[in-house]
């Protein structure tokens, strides 16, 4: 069986709350509560849930971009958080993040050659005509030209500057790449063609991903495997099939039952769910859904569910498969 390029293995981010005078703690924001998951070489493993779930911040811990509270993440083999800042910076070759806002992610006193070349320089290549090149060809593969280099962030609209995310992204030949709602920002037909472009270089480069995203039709038409969080916990993870035809966990129904349909002759049951998503830094005892879920019981209120597979390549929590 092949062994998974990486593990995630009861993942916590645990941001202090600090009040009073002397800035004492007085509790805790739980961004990412004990979150389980592998990804194999070459897949892309989506993973969505609505504002404010921890999905950024799972992505992040995994690149040590925010140091983790705890847990064990394995890339290869290799129990990640344990090792130093200064093997960590190796690691970062293999391990590469597109960013959210292709805005603020691109610094705009450096020109695109420089915003390319610079994790070129970092890990080693000090040629400059061997970074001029390879600039050139990173460009090519995203679809942009050669001449674009000598031109600043300001200069792009916003899909040119997330292919240019992509291009750094791209230029040590990483093996995963953490997309962090790579195309939240864009509108819907240039949406369309960063993912066909990110498809193409999956292929090319035999890439492996994990794609963050609100968008279910995104996720759904990019994805292998699809998580869903809520405040901070997985609910549920499963092939993209099998997850959108049949979904298990209620957070999951409602999720899809609110994905619009192209046709508007045919009619679906919308799940509304009742309240407001709790606050993280005081989450409900027992399931953390339990507050909102429509199929609550009194167990759900008491006790945390387990993370079960409970078919194939289909793992849930939810007290009505235990």
């Amino acid at each position: 069986m092949q062994k998974p390029l990486l593990e995630v293995n009861g993942l916590k981010k645990y941001f202090d709350i600090r009040g009073g005078v002397l800035g004492k703690k007085v509790g805790e924001v739980k961004a990412v509560d004990d979150v389980t998951f592998t990804v194999k070489e070459g897949e892309i493993l989506g993973i969505v849930g609505e504002s404010g779930c921890g999905k950024s911040t799972t992505g992040k811990s995994i690149l040590r971009l925010i140091e983790p509270t705890d847990g064990e993440v394995k890339f290869e083999g290799r129990d990640i958080t344990a090792v130093t800042q200064e093997e960590m910076r190796k690691l970062r070759r293999d391990m590469q993040i597109i960013f959210q806002d292709p805005y603020a992610s691109l610094n705009p006193r450096h020109t695109i050659e420089k915003v390319i070349s610079e994790p070129l320089l970092i890990h080693g290549m000090k040629s400059v005509k061997e970074r001029k090149e390879r600039v050139r060809e990173l460009l090519e593969v995203v679809g942009l030209s050669d001449y674009h280099a000598s031109r600043y962030p300001h200069q792009f609209s916003g899909g040119q500057r997330q292919r240019i995310g992509i291009a750094r992204a791209l230029a040590n030949n990483p093996k995963l790449i953490i997309c962090d709602e790579p195309v939240s920002a864009l509108d819907v037909s240039v949406q369309s063609q960063i993912l066909n472009l990110m498809e193409e270089l999956r292929d090319q480069f035999n890439l492996t991903y994990i794609f963050i995203a609100h968008d279910l039709s995104v996720v759904k038409h990019i994805s292998d495997r699809v998580g869903v969080m809520y405040l901070g916990r997985m609910v549920e993870l499963a092939d993209k099939d099998n997850l959108y035809d049949d979904p298990k966990h209620p957070y999951t129904r409602a999720l899809l039952s609110a994905v619009p349909l192209p046709d508007p002759d045919v009619k679906k049951e919308r799940i509304i769910l009742k309240g407001d998503v709790p606050s993280p830094a005081n989450p409900p005892t027992g399931c953390t859904f339990h507050t909102r879920c429509p199929n609550v019981m009194d167990i759900c209120k008491t006790a945390r569910p387990q993370f079960n597979q409970i078919d194939e390549n289909h793992a849930v929590a939810c007290h009505l498969y235990n």
